[in-house]
């Protein structure tokens, strides 16, 4: 059991290091992040040419230039007081490079474009906004008043809605396909701009909700839709790797 730090003659080591992470539910998160690097390193060592000596010691030297190494005998303190061998360092820059690369394909704008054209319906976006009222027959009152004068919505939340949707006059904002639940989705993304649906009761009928369609926005190929994809890519891309290998927690010791 390797030691990780002193204070006064109390040694923390890496069992305890282990077991805090787990306890604060940062345990899972961080293993997660390394097997999704891993296998991406590892799909990359068989898709990716391999790398120049050049461009490994590149990286190596812009790592020393951020971390303010400048000479070979800082770096070499600097790696001992880390407990790492150049070796290990190498292998780390290495691996950078090939995720990068790997990232560079999966994520291509030509990907992207792909994906999107085959997909588009599902990145339609609406703009909508709500107000939430704590009874059923105050939302039904509601949505016969509002249906009267359908202008005077913001003043009706900011008037009678509860909790925070009060705020900005309960505007939401726009959102894709897949953000609200599936009965709402459906009547959301089915009805016209200015129209008004509800009342939407919560899981349990303590709350309900009417909705007003602002504007709807047809699949449009912007940055903020690309980035959407290009997470999509990755989520799709790594979940295809991890069928390829045998993934399982390692017993404890």
């Amino acid at each position: 059991m390797a030691g990780i730090v002193r204070i006064d003659d109390e040694v923390i080591d890496t069992d305890y290091f282990i077991r805090t992470l787990k306890l604060t539910g940062q345990f899972e998160g961080l293993v997660e992040q390394l097997v999704r690097e891993k296998l991406t390193v590892l799909a990359a060592r068989k898709q990716v040419a391999p790398l120049p000596p050049e461009e490994i010691q590149e990286r190596a030297d812009q790592f020393r230039r951020i971390q303010g190494l400048h000479r070979a005998a800082d770096m070499n303190h600097y790696l001992d007081a880390l407990g790492i061998s150049l070796d290990e360092f190498e292998d780390f820059v290495t691996d950078g490079l090939y995720h990068e690369r790997m990232m560079a394909q999966v994520c291509s704008d030509a990907a992207v474009e792909q994906y999107f054209k085959l997909n588009s319906p599902r990145f339609d976006s609406v703009e909508i906004s709500h107000i939430v009222l704590d009874s059923e027959g105050k939302a039904r009152e509601m949505m016969s008043a509002l249906t009267d004068d359908p202008d005077s919505f913001a003043e009706m939340v900011a008037e009678y809605s509860v909790g925070e949707a009060r705020e900005n006059g309960g505007v939401i904002g726009k959102v894709l396909r897949g953000s609200l639940r599936p009965d709402l989705e459906a009547r959301v993304f089915n009805a016209a701009a200015g129209e008004l649906l509800g009342p939407f009761p919560s899981a349990d009928r303590t709350l309900w909700e009417i909705y007003v369609v602002n504007a709807k926005h047809p699949a449009v190929l912007d940055q903020e839709t690309a980035v959407e994809v290009r997470r999509l890519l990755r989520e799709e891309w790594l979940a295809a790797r991890a069928q390829e290998h045998i993934i399982e927690a390692c017993p404890a010791r």
